[in-house]
């Protein structure tokens, strides 16, 4: 019994339930059945004696006895009737007549009365008063077989054994489809649970029609989507530190690099401006050019390096926004002394005050910049940059674009990750700089393409 699902024991039960009401409602109306069928059986037949003992008083009174068999023999016409039997007050037999039918057979008898005292109104009334015996003159006795009553009721607790039995499986049918649309929705419920522990998470379960089960549905439902999103942000906050893990390990491969790479390379950037001079080697000298060229590219990438791992600590204080990107378009002007690359500034003469490190906020719009300045040399096509400040709400919004090539669609989601680059000789590391200072002040920074193509940075303090 403890195998068997809600759904089957809910069905037996109902079938035990409905078997023993079918079963006691087709007793009592067989029962009920019976006895009034057989009462009026018999009362037919006391009223059969009554009606025979009133017309069989004249007879019996002047001893008659062809005119009572003949009352006799009328009576025995009667379906059921199986012997009629006249007798006087001593009990001497007048008139008796029978049929040869011997199974099932039942007597009623009823007094013969002198109506001497009783008008015909009351022919039918049995009279038992006192001085009743002393007007009885015969009797009257009727055998009738009970053959045709049972075979008759016979059939009708057929019918009612037939029709109860109906009733039942009807109502269990019923039942059946009513528990099963209970039930089911339980039991797709436990399927889909399942399903899920499996590793479909994405699964959801249908709603159903009624209101109890769907809101057990909207409920599971609602629990795995809270399930999702506990994942999704355990797993965010795995990678997050994974990627902290990754930087540790970087700022400390990046302090080993300072100690044991940067110093020799200085020395050997001294010895070779030394030996440049002892044996007059001249500017033009092409692998002179490639040797310092090289060195650069290597100190570079060795600052970029200890810049990025270095843990950003900002020291906020109250700074001009607008100025601080001013100082930032000047500084590229002046090192654009050939205006081969133009500037289109749009910013508000009215200063703007927030808590920031402008010396940060200053080397992540620089980096943008020079990003703008290398694409633009790249692409060789139209040669200006486009840089404006303005406010909204309560937010702070500075926005570069260049007229370069743009960024790639696959490339956008990746732009800020540490050691992305399209470059042949960049580090990866200048962007995700970027960022790394725009969260620091609680801020956001996006990349898309601008409506000329080019690309477009938008930085929200």
């Amino acid at each position: 019994m403890n195998k068997l699902g809600i759904h089957f024991r809910i069905l037996f039960s109902t079938i035990a339930l409905i078997f023993a009401t079918t079963c006691t409602i087709g007793y009592i109306s067989i029962k009920i059945t019976n006895e009034f069928t057989q009462t009026r059986f018999k009362e037919r037949f006391m009223f059969l004696a009554k009606y025979l003992s009133l017309n069989a008083e004249l007879g019996i009174l002047i001893d008659d006895k062809d005119m009572l068999k003949r009352l006799a023999q009328n009576l025995l016409s009667e379906k059921d009737v199986v012997s009629v039997t006249i007798l006087n007050n001593t009990g001497e037999e007048l008139a008796k007549v029978s049929k040869n039918i011997k199974s099932f057979l039942s007597t009623v008898e009823f007094p013969v009365l002198l109506k001497d005292i009783r008008d015909e109104s009351q022919a039918f009334i049995e009279d038992r008063s006192e001085d009743n015996s002393k007007k009885i003159i015969g009797n009257v006795k009727i055998s009738y077989s009970s053959q045709g009553i049972n075979s008759m009721l016979f059939k009708i607790k057929k019918r009612i054994v037939y029709i109860s039995i109906a009733l039942s499986l009807i109502s269990i049918a019923i039942f059946y489809f009513i528990s099963r649309s209970i039930v089911f929705p339980v039991t797709d419920l436990a399927k889909t649970a399942r399903q899920v522990a499996k590793g479909d998470v994405n699964l959801r379960f249908t709603t159903s029609t009624l209101p109890e089960t769907r809101e057990l549905a909207n409920a599971f439902n609602s629990m795995l989507d809270s399930l999702n999103w506990s994942n999704k942000a355990l797993e965010d906050a795995y990678h997050e530190m994974m990627k902290q893990k990754t930087m540790a390990e970087l700022g400390k491969f990046s302090l080993m690099i300072a100690h044991e790479f940067k110093n020799p390379l200085s020395i050997i950037k001294s010895s070779f401006d030394i030996l440049k001079k002892d044996i007059d080697i001249s500017s033009d000298n092409v692998m002179a050019f490639y040797i310092e060229d090289e060195i650069k590219r290597m100190n570079k990438l060795i600052e970029d390096f200890l810049r990025y791992a270095k843990p950003i600590n900002p020291c906020f204080r109250l700074s001009d926004l607008n100025l601080v990107v001013k100082d930032c378009i000047e500084k590229f002007e002046l090192q654009n002394l050939d205006n081969s690359i133009k500037i289109n500034a749009d910013i508000p003469n009215e200063p703007l005050y927030k808590n920031v490190d402008p010396d940060l906020l200053a080397k992540a719009i620089n980096n943008i910049i020079k990003n703008a300045y290398e694409a633009i040399e790249s692409n060789g096509s139209k040669k200006n940059i486009i840089i404006k400040s303005y406010s909204k709400n309560t937010l702070w919004i500075a926005e570069i674009e260049d007229s370069g090539k743009g960024i790639t669609k696959e490339n956008i989601s990746k732009i800020f990750e540490p050691f992305f680059t399209t470059k042949t000789k960049g580090t990866g590391l200048g962007l995700a700089f970027v960022k790394q200072v725009i969260n620091a002040h609680n801020g956001e920074i996006t990349a898309k393409n601008g409506e000329e193509g080019g690309a477009l940075f938008k930085i929200e303090l």
